[in-house]
Formats: structure tokens, C-alpha cells, sequence
């Protein structure tokens, strides 16, 4: 049986002409990828706000406060290198306390982005029920929060890079562009978790083991020269491992000796590149089709 729309009998013309005249939309409905990019671009400052705010409140109840940003990463450095530096005695590559560092700050940038980007929408239903913004607001804002603790870690590992004997050269301006691809890379993997944290639990309890065996995989704590032993189709695969390509352009910019399983730096930047865009742009595409989806239910 069909059915007749409705007509409004001053203007003669049905409820949709009205509501498309007057901008109305349908409540809840997903504005259109263009679109959601606008209204996050407007939302730049509550992120960058909703961001801070977090990392000071996470070092509140600290009597060191925000110093913690610089004891975390050099207490975390120290335990590793007790570990495999000096009682595993994995030092025979020269500076391994400088490789080593770079590698686990690298490393927990996306580590520590990723474990929190499990919960960006969970943890935040409240929020995300009583007000209207887009929510990729969140999950980026946890990005961003995590990039501030990263800063801080640079200026440890900085230091360390320094006074273990490394010298100090315009290679090291490349950093910045290959945090810059990592943080790309870390935001598009944390939509991803963050869309299937909200709809499983569960994933929140299982991410530590994936980012665990992520790790191992990474060459963070032992000499890459390692996964050369692998048959051949494992060490390409491994070359193409992305926190590998992000940790080995950081090792190339810092230090002046150190083993690399990718030794084209070409190479490492079309791959580091290629999945930040991947990571990136996939990454919001995919949030932003589940945009409707967050706080029901």
C-alpha cells in the first residue's frame, strides 16, 4: 500500500521540501566525508583542549607531576638496558644503549597510542551521549595527547644519544619528518581500534598481546641483523613491518653506526610514507562510516 506524504496546506509543499529548504537534517544522520573533515577542522581547538587537559589530569595525583613525562622514558630505558644490555649482555654492536632507546621510545609511541585508542570511544559515552560533535574528535585527541608524552621523550633521548658519544648532525632534521609520518600512521590505526573497541570490549584485553608481538617483531631490543637469518619472503616481509621502517628512520637520523635491515633510506621513506597514507586516510574512512554507530546501544 503506497503511502502519501505529507503537505503542509499554507505552503503546499511536503515535510522533506520543507526540511531540505530550511537545512534541516535527519537526527543522527552522517554527514558526508567532506563534510565530517570540516566539522573536525572546526573542531581543532576542543581537540587540541580535550588533549591537554588529559595529559595533565593523567600526572594529577603525581607529587612530580608532569615531570613523570621525563622519568617514564628514562626509567623504562634503564630497566631494558639492565635487562639486555648488561645481564643478556646484548651489547656487542657499538652504542646499543642509544640504538636500544631509540628503538622503545619510537616503538611506545604508537604502542601507548594505540592501547588507549581502544577505549577512546568506551571510556567516553557519557560525553559522547550528551553532546553533539564529531567523534573522531576523541580518538584523535588521544593521538595528540600521546605525540605531547612523545615530545618529552625526544628531548631524553636526545640526551642520551648525546652524552653516549653520537654526533650531532643535520641528519637529525630528519626526525621531524619521520615523527610526523609515524603520527599520521598512529592516527589512522587508532580510528580503526577505536571503532572496533566500541563495538567489542574485549579488544582492550587482547591489544597488550598483539602490541606485544608487534614489538618482538620490530627489532626494538635486539640487532636487526637478526631477521636475516629468516627465509628470504619472511625478511622482505619483515622490511615492510611499519613501526620497523618508522624505528629504522629514526635510527638512521640519530646514529651514526647502526645496523639496519633496510639499507636503501629511499626505500624507507616511500614505505614509511605509503602507510602513513594508507594508515591515515583508510583509518578515517572507516571511523568516519561508523560515525552514526557510537554511544547507541
Amino acid at each position: 500500500m503506497a503511502t502519501t506524504a505529507l503537505v503542509d496546506p499554507d505552503t503546499g509543499r511536503t515535510q522533506a521540501q520543507l526540511a531540505a529548504r530550511h537545512g534541516l537534517r535527519v537526527a543522527g544522520e552522517r554527514p558526508s566525508l567532506v563534510g565530517y573533515s570540516r566539522q573536525l577542522w572546526a573542531y581543532r581547538h576542543f581537540i587540541a583542549a580535550y588533549a591537554n587537559a588529559k595529559l595533565v589530569a593523567s600526572y594529577s595525583n603525581a607529587k612530580l607531576g608532569q615531570l613523570w613525562q621525563v622519568l617514564t622514558p628514562l626509567t623504562n630505558a634503564a630497566v631494558y638496558y639492565l635487562i639486555f644490555g648488561v645481564v643478556l649482555a646484548q651489547n656487542d654492536m657499538q652504542n646499543y644503549i642509544a640504538y636500544l632507546t631509540t628503538g622503545l621510545f619510537i616503538f611506545n609511541f604508537t604502542q601507548s597510542a594505540v592501547l588507549a585508542g581502544t577505549q577512546a570511544i568506551s571510556s567516553n559515552l557519557g560525553l559522547i551521549r550528551a553532546l553533539h560533535f564529531p567523534r573522531a574528535s576523541l580518538p584523535l585527541s588521544t593521538t595528540l595527547t600521546q605525540f605531547q608524552q612523545l615530545l618529552a621523550s625526544m628531548v631524553v633521548l636526545i640526551g642520551i644519544v648525546l652524552v653516549t658519544g653520537e654526533p650531532l648532525t643535520l641528519e637529525w632534521l630528519l626526525l621531524v619528518p619521520a615523527l610526523f609520518l609515524q603520527a599520521v600512521f598512529n592516527a589512522g590505526v587508532v580510528l580503526v581500534v577505536a571503532r572496533l573497541g566500541s563495538k567489542s570490549s574485549d579488544l582492550k584485553q587482547v591489544m597488550p598481546f598483539i602490541m606485544r608481538t608487534w614489538m618482538y617483531g620490530s627489532g626494538v631490543l635486539y640487532s636487526v641483523s637478526l631477521f636475516e637469518r629468516l627465509p628470504s619472503w619472511a625478511t622482505t616481509l619483515v622490511q615492510y613491518n611499519p613501526l620497523l621502517v618508522y624505528i629504522e628512520l629514526a635510527r638512521y637520523t640519530l646514529l651514526e653506526e647502526a645496523p639496519l635491515l633496510n639499507e636503501s633510506l629511499t626505500q624507507l621513506w616511500l614505505v614509511g610514507g605509503g602507510w602513513a597514507l594508507l594508515a591515515g586516510l583508510g583509518g578515517f574512512i572507516y571511523f568516519w562510516r561508523g560515525e552514526q554507530e557510537y554511544g547507541r546501544g
